[in-house]
């Protein structure tokens, strides 16, 4: 799983770094995504679109972030949080 979770990280980060930080909200980062919200990440057998990332792991966010980096950690911490890692 370590190297699905490093793959995704790298995916993630390479999605969201060029959002104008700091970010509000998660609507702030859909003009950073190549596919907008349906933008798919996918490493391993794990799959998911933007949009389905933030419905599952909204409540694992706390806006605003200042950086890419603090932003991953969130979402891959929520992503494991929801068992979807």
């Amino acid at each position: 799983m370590a190297d699905v979770e490093a793959e995704l990280r790298s995916q993630l980060t390479a999605a969201f770094e060029d959002a104008d930080y700091p970010v509000e909200t998660q609507m702030d980062l859909v003009p950073a995504l190549p596919q907008g919200p349906g933008t798919t990440f996918e490493a391993g057998d794990v799959r998911f679109t933007a949009m389905e990332l933030a419905s599952k792991i909204s409540s694992h966010q706390d806006f605003p972030y200042e950086d890419v980096e603090t932003l991953v950690d969130d979402v891959i911490a929520g992503l494991r949080a929801e068992e979807m890692l």
